[in-house]
């Protein structure tokens, strides 16, 4: 049995399936990552990605970090790819007890996936800041500057900034999940943001599955290990 054989068992077999997920899920999407050669990170700018992404700067400058958002960060054309759709046909299945992404893109509930943990936020939703009135990202997209409200207060998308906490409920959600689960499917993140990455170390159950171009502190661990993208595996199960 090959290794692709022995995935499609694993996940025939398995009724709580959760799925961990990060940018190199969307980049068939046309999103770049963030870490690899081509990512976000590796790209020429006077002020590092991370720098601008952070809430001290947000504050600081948020002219300049709207014009880096609405440049880097709102992908307006980008359609759920052959992964997203994957993942939410097992969860028709019923198979699939969540996806939990540290993307913020949106891409799995538009594929049909319905039980989402966004540990990071998403585009989607923006508040202001002042009277918390709730905004489409849409607002942000048609805007210049820095987007205001009709009360005149800063709109702020729900995305986690470098420096902010994550949502304590979308935490106790993943490690609950993770917990559950019987196979845990790790696809496109190197695993290297913290504390989303430390949440698979929760997990008790039989398979552990890595689908990632890079390298990752869980391959050692997993029980099958695909170092690819992973349009190169998913085509390749019989159910894609």
């Amino acid at each position: 049995m090959n290794r692709i054989e022995q995935l499609q068992s694993i996940i025939e077999k398995s009724s709580n399936i959760v799925f961990f997920t990060g940018a190199g899920v969307s980049v068939d999407s046309a999103i770049p990552d963030f870490r690899s050669q081509d990512g976000i990170y590796h790209q020429t700018s006077e002020i590092p990605p991370e720098t601008i992404l952070s809430h001290s700067f947000f504050l600081q400058h948020p002219d300049h970090f709207y014009q880096f958002y609405r440049e880097k960060m709102l992908y307006p054309e980008a359609k759920p790819n052959l992964t997203h759709t994957w993942i939410a046909a097992l969860e028709k299945k019923g198979k699939v007890l969540g996806v939990i992404t540290q993307n913020i893109d949106g891409l799995h509930q538009e594929a049909g996936s319905r039980r989402v943990v966004e540990l990071h936020g998403s585009v989607h939703r923006n508040t202001c800041m002042k009277c918390h009135q709730h905004y489409g990202w849409e607002v942000i997209l048609r805007s210049s500057g820095i987007p205001t409200c009709s009360c005149g207060g800063i709109i702020k998308p729900d995305v986690v900034l470098y420096e902010e906490p994550l949502d304590e409920q979308d935490q106790l959600t993943a490690i609950r999940w993770i917990r559950q689960a019987d196979c845990l499917i790790i696809c496109g993140t190197s695993l290297q943001v913290y504390p989303a990455a430390g949440y698979i170390d929760f997990f008790q159950g039989k398979h552990l599955i890595v689908i990632n171009k890079s390298a990752t502190f869980a391959d050692q661990k997993a029980e099958l290990c695909f170092n690819c993208g992973l349009k190169e595996v998913i085509e390749q199960l019989h159910f894609a």
